[in-house]
């Protein structure tokens, strides 16, 4: 199996541009390096790391979700500056960390997003002979890799609830944006070399909204996969016609990974699993303890404040991690007068219960067009990360969810090989990746924990960088590149 993984890394590599340069130049061209797969199996890095150890070089720059995209000398990322409005693309040397130039990216109005996610979240993707950004606030621009900018390809802001998750990438000669839109979302072909449209196709609607999706698109043969919020579906390469889709219980937000014949994709949804949902009082209990008025019914002004139907499990400072019942007050009291009774309390509860829908990782083979639920060859409903992407390495498919919890299944089968807490609690949004055969998770709080690949947990360090971490790390000639909320490190050595 091995093997066949390695092949199929080969053959992606030889989809991409990469192909006509010298593979001795180091590149992680894209969000999780060639076709997203968080893959560096070649490579070593160094195990233990930080401020003071193994350091090469550090850099200052602004705020941004993006992971660094390398190619050569240059190491490119995006930023934000909040205080004066601005977003802009920041080329450093590889070697030094010195910043080579910067380019403001100009936008008339900044997009809106989740308090804990930035106008700067897009991976650049770069082809050896330009690097191209997205912004949802602007759209997509390429540049030289001096900084001169080659074309633009001006977008409006799209109309989502959290903001533009997804980063684009290249496929041949075209470049690839799922443009994640609530009203009109499709996905998009551009030449990567002039920037015109290839190609364009609008997305169906899903769980009653047009497009929700965070994820990026990845390459599955002749097919574009997305995951997207109620459905992963794929789309031919050539023309973007729709091909196959399988339902599922999702918000569309961590990106796909695939071998020769299988997709993997952890579908995650907020009342998917029972401990993300929090037991409500009985109307009894809910008397007893808020009706301060005596009378039986409890008012929106004795509501309580703090009292929760949802709650992800270990992010108790994240905002709007925790879903709680207070803001639907309105819409609980269906009789109108203000007040709630035992009837419209107990319907509540009626109503979260029927709201628990498995969510899972899902392994499946589609084959054919049109629906390919039938597919799925085995899911795994527990502990399943909202944001980080699964990582497919020696037939292994390893998940890592908030407070530090990595599950590490069969990729054939789905069997359960371990799942237990590395140490390093808190928030994940980085997805894992694997260096030789060592597997690095990087936790919202700023610990990077490095494991040996294998069939058991096996924590080899804990490496604290003392600032939060959002962005996925990068790999590139044994160098471990990983962006905190004001630092670019990297490290090098044995």
């Amino acid at each position: 199996m091995r093997f066949q993984i390695r092949f199929v890394a080969r053959f992606l590599v030889l989809m991409s541009p990469s192909f006509l340069f010298s593979e001795n130049v180091p590149h992680w061209p894209q969000f999780r390096g060639p076709n997203a797969t968080g893959i560096a199996e070649q490579q070593a890095a160094p195990v233990e790391f930080g401020p003071d150890k193994h350091l090469l070089w550090s850099q200052t720059v602004p705020p941004g979700h993006s992971s660094p995209a390398i190619w050569g000398n240059r190491v490119f990322l995006t930023g934000f500056d909040k205080d004066n409005r601005k977003l802009e693309l920041i080329c450093l040397s590889r070697e030094t960390g010195t910043v080579l130039w910067r380019q403001a990216i100009a936008a008339a109005e900044i997009e809106k997003v989740h308090q804990v996610s930035s106008p700067a979240s897009a991976t650049p993707v770069v082809d050896g002979e330009r690097v191209i950004t997205y912004f949802g606030s602007s759209g997509l621009a390429a540049f030289d890799f001096e900084g001169k900018q080659q074309w633009t390809l001006p977008l409006s802001i799209p109309k989502t609830r959290f903001g533009s998750g997804t980063s684009p990438i290249i496929a041949g000669d075209l470049l690839i944006l799922n443009r994640a839109d609530n009203e009109e979302g499709y996905l998009l072909a551009v030449d990567r070399r002039s920037g015109k449209i290839a190609w364009k196709q609008a997305y169906s609607a899903t769980m009653g909204r047009q497009a929700e999706s965070y994820s990026t698109p990845v390459i599955w043969k002749d097919q574009i996969i997305l995951h997207r919020a109620g459905v992963i579906d794929a789309y031919d390469l050539k023309d973007g016609k729709r091909r196959w889709w399988l339902n599922a219980a999702t918000t569309g937000t961590s990106t796909a990974v695939s071998d020769k014949d299988t997709i993997y994709v952890a579908s995650w949804f907020p009342f998917g699993e029972a401990d993300q949902m929090v037991p409500l009082p009985d109307f009894t209990t809910l008397i007893k303890q808020y009706d301060k008025n005596g009378d039986n019914q409890i008012s929106e002004s004795e509501f309580p404040a703090d009292m929760a139907a949802v709650r992800r499990p270990d992010t108790p400072d994240v905002p709007g991690a925790t879903i709680f019942v207070k803001p639907f007050f309105k819409a609980v009291d269906q009789n109108k007068d203000g007040l709630l009774q035992e009837v419209e309390w107990k319907l509540v509860g009626e109503n979260v219960a029927k709201a628990k829908i498995d969510h899972g990782v899902l392994a499946f083979k589609p084959a054919g067009e049109g629906d390919v639920t039938a597919s799925v060859v085995w899911r795994e409903k527990t502990a399943i990360p909202e944001v980080p992407s699964p990582l497919l390495y020696e037939n292994r498919l390893y998940l890592v969810r908030n407070g530090g919890i990595v599950t590490c299944l069969d990729a054939q089968s789905g069997k359960l090989i371990y799942r237990a807490r590395v140490g390093a609690g808190g928030p994940y949004y980085s997805s894992p990746i694997a260096v030789g055969s060592k597997i690095y998770v990087a936790s919202g709080e700023g610990t990077i924990v490095v494991l040996s690949a294998g069939d058991n947990l096996n924590v080899l360090a804990r490496n604290s960088l003392g600032e939060e971490i959002f962005s996925t790390p990068a790999v590139a000639a044994g160098t471990l590149y990983v962006r905190t909320v004001r630092q670019l490190y990297a490290f090098g050595g044995k």
